[in-house]
Formats: structure tokens, C-alpha cells, sequence
């Protein structure tokens, strides 16, 4: 798979455990996984109604800046320009006949950078929340530099 600028963090991910200190809501679960690659950890608050999961199950994570399958900084591009960095218009393509990145997950969601720790040295901390549904995503600060608060992110999740 070719290296994509719109594409900010991608491993695979064991469930390690699902609602930890308890189911709080009934439709949300928080995730507790841990990347086979990059030694990361992550915790995810996602809609186990769309998305169910369990402890031992295994998925491909992908935090993408866009939903573009092309390079968003080409100008003459369509898809460049109606996915454009930052730009949460996703809205526009759900009927039609134009594919973008979500095509080949299984679980999209929008969000923005609320929060990145890097005070412990080499290890660092993303927070991004979508719409009140919470992500933490922790590990070497090699895979998290392109993490900047204030920006757009799409998470998209697929089933192994």
C-alpha cells in the first residue's frame, strides 16, 4: 500500500478488553487495545450497536486528516477539493458514485484533537473526541507527530 499524506496513524489492534470499569451507557462501549505493530495503546469509545466487539477480537485502525484516495494537495483534483483537509463534507458523497477512504471500512467516525500530552519524553498522548465518543491514543512520539490540536481527524475501523 502506497504512503498517503491524508493518512496520520495505521496498525492493527488487539482487543484487550471491553468496559473495563463497566458498561456506562447502553448503546457505547470503551475499547482497550493494544497495536501489534507500533506498540501503542489505545482506548475508544465506540457505538457497539453499528460496531460490536469483544475481548480478542482484532481490527485495523486508520486516523486519516482526509477521506481523499488521492493526494489532497493536488489543486486540479475534484475529490482533493470536496475532501479537503479539515473539511468535514462527507455528507456529499454518500449517494453518489465518487469513493473515498471510508469505502473500505466497516466503522467512520469525525472528530478533532482536544488534547496532546508529550511530557513524559519519547512516549506520547492524542485525545480526539467525536462528538463526545472519546479516543486516547498512546506510544512513541515517532507515530504521533502529525498530531495538531485543533485539527480533523477521521477514524476509520475495519474487522480482521
Amino acid at each position: 500500500m502506497e504512503k498517503r499524506d491524508n493518512i496520520l496513524f495505521s496498525d492493527t489492534f488487539d482487543v484487550k478488553d471491553v468496559d473495563k470499569g463497566g458498561k456506562k451507557f447502553d448503546r457505547i462501549s470503551r475499547i482497550d487495545g493494544r497495536s501489534q505493530t507500533h506498540d501503542m495503546s489505545l482506548i475508544l469509545d465506540i457505538n457497539s450497536e453499528l460496531y460490536p466487539v469483544d475481548a480478542g477480537d482484532k481490527f485495523k485502525l486508520t486516523l486519516a486528516s482526509t477521506l481523499s484516495l488521492t493526494d489532497a494537495g493536488g489543486k486540479d483534483n475534484a475529490a482533493a477539493a470536496v475532501f479537503g483537509k479539515g473539511e468535514a463534507n462527507w455528507r456529499s458523497y454518500i449517494n453518489g458514485d465518487e469513493r473515498s477512504l471510508a469505502d473500505d471500512y466497516d466503522y467512520v467516525m469525525f472528530g478533532r484533537v482536544y488534547r496532546y500530552d508529550d511530557d513524559s519524553g519519547s512516549k506520547v498522548s492524542a485525545f480526539v473526541s467525536f462528538g463526545g465518543l472519546l479516543m486516547c491514543l498512546e506510544g512513541d512520539i515517532r507515530h504521533l507527530q502529525n498530531f495538531v490540536v485543533g485539527d480533523s481527524v477521521y477514524l476509520l475501523v475495519k474487522g480482521i
